[in-house]
């Protein structure tokens, strides 16, 4: 009544349907595991990150504590309306320091001296800097908290100083 070949296919069949299924079962365990893997490993976003906010382009440099030394940091230029992360991973220490400074000659800086240099540059330590052949330089100090594990700081126009009445 049946042909050779579908009697073939009719004994094969079972064998077919079941090994399909744990073909099927044994992909989806398969992607499902891949997934919580990657999102297992994936690391959680946490950055410093700068962003200007002003109308020009502004020179950054950063300096923070590695738990041991102090290292300072240098040049990120960074166009107008632009961001850039400035250390990457989850935030290792409370305060971070930032000097910056704008083709116009504006500067962001305050009273904690760190050393630098004209040229990009990654400097261990912050005391003999013109002794050691680097410039000194007076960065502002961000305080990120104790529990935080990202950071951005928005770098806007300075207040223009007005003189007399």
């Amino acid at each position: 009544m049946f042909s050779p070949f579908a009697r073939v296919v009719a004994n094969l069949w079972p064998t077919y349907v079941r090994n399909f299924s744990v073909l099927m079962k044994d992909l989806m365990i398969g992607a499902l595991a891949a997934s919580l893997l990657s999102l297992a490993g994936a690391p959680a976003h946490a950055d410093f990150r700068l962003c200007n906010s002003t109308a020009n382009r502004v020179s950054v440099a950063i300096a923070y504590t590695d738990g041991t030394n102090w290292v300072s940091e240098g040049w990120w230029n960074l166009k107008a309306s632009g961001c850039e992360t400035l250390v990457r991973g989850p935030l290792a220490a409370e305060f971070y320091y930032v000097y910056a400074m704008d083709e116009r000659g504006a500067e962001w800086k305050g009273k904690a001296f760190m050393c630098t240099r004209d040229r990009e540059f990654r400097i261990s330590g912050r005391e003999d800097c013109f002794l050691r052949g680097f410039d000194r330089t007076g960065f502002f100090e961000i305080d990120t908290g104790k529990d935080a594990k990202n950071w951005t700081v928005q770098l806007t126009d300075p207040n223009p100083v007005h003189s007399g009445p």
